[in-house]
Parts: structure tokens; C-alpha cells; sequence
């Protein structure tokens, strides 16, 4: 007997395409923001399509209302352009399938990769990859829709918690960060916004895919830089975080780094009191907790304040 969900889904395999019927489904584990939902249709003729259906949370939508919406539009654009993006296949913001807004995406064959054969190789990629995403001419395409990383900033900083977690230095980071504005000194460009290894796709030692765009904003590249800085040290470690770092100065040699140690603070307080809900066991939450005070303490060091 069909639960009520697989009915769901089976209109929605209708409407994307009323020659199709689905064929079976199965979800997909990872996502935190949103339900993501693997579907195989099959054709007439035999033929079969898979697609991943994602449904973002109350907590998302609450936020960002247009989630949804804006992603689609996102990932056409980011098609159009050339980059390794999933291609959208419909978007649904009807309310009469699902009560929440539903996008449907390409269903792109691979895998994240956290022991890469060739790692050198690996992180080249890495770096390649996201200097591909800083370099879109937002002079010809239309991101005006995206959220401002300056305000994104100004709203966290406006306001402190009732709670601070001082086992992560967040109190030592927000005293640094509310005494003076983060700085902007380059152009804002097209940003990932959560960009780390979890988020690309591997096939064979390539790099397939860069997915989960609910985040992008239009910023500061160090903004990106950071967040990949501080997951690259978690999953590999110190060399790795400064080899990525290098190989992306390397690559973008327009870009005034001066203010990076700004961002690693502002990407290490974002996560400060996250950690501990992220259902880590005790050995590995320990470890990270560890590499995010090295983080925290080489970016005061590079400040020069106390």
C-alpha cells in the first residue's frame, strides 16, 4: 500500500512530467536545512531519470521565506555560466502537493570524498573550483536577489545571546569583533556560502559537483575562504588549511587578504556554539573543539590584540 508521501510524490512526477510515473524513491542523508528526497522516474519507453527533491525546514523558511525560489533561479544562472551545479528541473511553490515550497534538482552520480586517493591532486580541485565561483561577472548576471553578506554580519553582531559559549572563545570573539566594523576592502562577488568538502560531489578523483546553494549571498570572498579554511582544518588538518589557502592566493592574485583573519573570527563564532549540537560523539566533538581554538588563536595572533 502507497503511504500518503509516495502519492505526493507521485503527483509531482505528474506535473514535471505527465509521460513518466515514478518508479521508487529513497532519502538521502546529510542534509541539516533541508528533507532531500531521491526520486527514479521511468518513461514509456523504458528509460529512467533520477532527480533529488528538497524540502526545506521551517527554521530555513522562516529565515529566508524564498529559499526555494531563489535557489532555482541561482542554480539556472550558475548553469548558464559553465559551473558544476546540479541543473533545476522544477520548482514548486504551490502549496498543493507539499505544504512547504518544492525544488527539484538533477540527480548528479557521485559521492563526497573525505580520503582522497591523490591528495594534492584533491585540494587543487577544491581551490580551482570555488576561485570559479568568486570569478562570475556579477556585472552580466542578475544576483540582486541574493542576501547581502554585510547585512548577514550586522544582524549577527547586533545583538549578543543570552548565552555564550565560552568553551569556544565566543565571548573573546564577539569582544574583538563589536570593537571595530569587519572590514570590506575587495569587490563583493558570488558566494557559496557554506563552501567546504561535504558540499562537493567526487567520480573517479573528479570533481563532479558543488551542491547545496541555500546559502549564497553576494560578499566578500574571504567570507568563503574562511569557512573552507576552518572545514578543511577539521577534516585534514593544519597543512591542508594552508595549502588550500595558498593555492586560492595563488589563484586570485586581485584579492587583498589583509582582512582574512577577520572572517576566520567571524566563520569560528558562527559555529562557536553550534558545535555541540552537531550529535558528535565525545573523542571527535573534543578534536574539533581543539582545532577551533588553533583557528581562533592564529587569527588573533595575526590581529596583533589581546
Amino acid at each position: 500500500m502507497k503511504s500518503k508521501e509516495y502519492k505526493k510524490f507521485e503527483q509531482l512526477v505528474q506535473r514535471m512530467d505527465p509521460q513518466s510515473k515514478l518508479f521508487r524513491t529513497w532519502e538521502l542523508k546529510g542534509g541539516v536545512s533541508a528533507q532531500v528526497t531521491a526520486l527514479e522516474m521511468m518513461r514509456p519507453d523504458g528509460q529512467t531519470k533520477k532527480v533529488i527533491v528538497r524540502r526545506h525546514g521551517e527554521v530555513d523558511l522562516k529565515q529566508k521565506p524564498h529559499v526555494a525560489a531563489y535557489e532555482f533561479k541561482l542554480l539556472k544562472m550558475l548553469k548558464s555560466e559553465g559551473l558544476p551545479t546540479p541543473t533545476p528541473c522544477h520548482l514548486d511553490s504551490s502549496g498543493k502537493i507539499f505544504s512547504t515550497p518544492t525544488l527539484v534538482i538533477e540527480f548528479i552520480e557521485g559521492q563526497t570524498e573525505f580520503a582522497p586517493v591523490h591528495f594534492p591532486d584533491y585540494m587543487r580541485q577544491l581551490t580551482t573550483h570555488l576561485t570559479n565561483i568568486h570569478r562570475v561577472d556579477v556585472s552580466k548576471v542578475d544576483v540582486s536577489f541574493l542576501p547581502s553578506q554585510e547585512e548577514i554580519v550586522a544582524e549577527m553582531m547586533a545583538k549578543r545571546p543570552e548565552y555564550v559559549d565560552e568553551s569556544s572563545d565566543e565571548g573573546r570573539i564577539r569582544d574583538i569583533l563589536e570593537s571595530r566594523p569587519l572590514p570590506q576592502r575587495n569587490q563583493s562577488v558570488l558566494l557559496h556560502g557554506d563552501f567546504w568538502p561535504g558540499n562537493t560531489l567526487w567520480k573517479k578523483g573528479r570533481l563532479v559537483a558543488v551542491i547545496d546553494w541555500e546559502d549564497a549571498v553576494f560578499g566578500d570572498p574571504l567570507a568563503d575562504v574562511a569557512n573552507g579554511r576552518l572545514e578543511i582544518l577539521w577534516a585534514f588538518g593544519v597543512d591542508a588549511m594552508n595549502d588550500f589557502t595558498q593555492q586560492y592566493q595563488f589563484r586570485m592574485t586581485t584579492i587583498d587578504f589583509a582582512n582574512l583573519p577577520y572572517w576566520d573570527l567571524f566563520v569560528a563564532l558562527r559555529s562557536a556554539s553550534k558545535i555541540s549540537e552537531w550529535g558528535l560523539d565525545e573523542s571527535t566533538e573534543r578534536k574539533m573543539r581543539e582545532k577551533h581554538q588553533l583557528f581562533v588563536n592564529q587569527a588573533i595572533e595575526k590581529l596583533n590584540v589581546r
